[in-house]
């Protein structure tokens, strides 16, 4: 099936109101082309980063997609609460969140000889700065008709991906792998307690994507054909999958 048939306007509008998503570490790559891709289907899309500067730079050219005029760095309570209130203040409401924001993975470190201090601060960003997010908006999130999240993950993390599963690389990116795995049991029990709620939550691989210069002579695919996967868990139907890890539409093992 085609990418596009994936994508869905039916929820563009609740009550008359458009709905509304924020997308975190959105300045650039597989967040800036969700954002594309996510406002396209007549969803406003507020961006974030940690430079707002940079964030406003990206979204200008974007027909759909703003910027939150604030430096969110998901790892820090303080800049967390601000966006909260710039949010409010500028859209008055949530239906969508996509906890994109992540930290760069040393492709050289094992659990052997990680820094744990490195790994710490990964995992502040991969994990809790998601788990953050989430607390912080979930307040938001219910009070829309169709709330959804999606948590953007990586097969690093699982045991089923074939190229970057857990026990291949021979441990390498040993950090990178931990945070994902993390992120997504933390779906897995968000899933579970939200099960009786219209909240829809999920995991998404987005494939190993072109987001840095030289990438794809890697094999790594461009990012508009990695980001139709997490555009999709966000504008599930109602009686879409909850608690799945997902790429390209498909759920993965992990």
């Amino acid at each position: 099936m085609p990418q596009n048939e994936h994508l869905t306007t039916s929820r563009a509008t609740v009550s008359g109101t458009a709905t509304t998503a924020l997308i975190t570490g959105a300045a650039r790559g597989i967040g800036l082309e969700v954002a594309r891709q996510l406002a396209l289907t007549g969803v406003r899309v507020l961006i974030t980063a940690r430079d707002s500067r940079q964030a406003a730079e990206a979204a200008s050219p974007i027909e759909g997609v703003e910027p939150l005029p604030v430096d969110l760095d998901v790892t820090d309570p303080t800049a967390v609460e601000a966006a909260v209130e710039a949010l409010i203040a500028r859209a008055g409401r949530l239906d969508i969140l996509i906890n994109n924001a992540a930290a760069s993975p040393d492709r050289t470190d094992t659990a052997t000889g990680a820094d744990l201090g490195a790994a710490a601060d990964v995992l502040q960003v991969n994990l809790f700065g998601a788990w953050r997010m989430t607390q912080a908006l979930l307040p938001l999130l219910r009070a829309s008709d169709h709330p959804r999240i999606v948590n953007v993950g990586s097969g690093a993390g699982s045991h089923a991906d074939e190229r970057f599963g857990l026990s291949l690389m021979g441990g390498s990116a040993a950090t990178h792998a931990v945070s994902k795995a993390a992120l997504n049991a933390f779906t897995a029990v968000l899933a579970a307690e939200l099960a009786d709620t219209p909240v829809i939550v999920n995991v998404v691989c987005p494939g190993v994507t072109a987001t840095a210069p030289g990438a794809e002579h890697l094999g790594a695919r461009p990012v508009e054909a990695s980001a139709p996967g997490v555009v999709w868990a966000a504008t599930l139907p109602d009686d879409g999958p909850r608690g799945g890890f997902f790429r390209d539409f498909h759920p993965l093992c992990w």
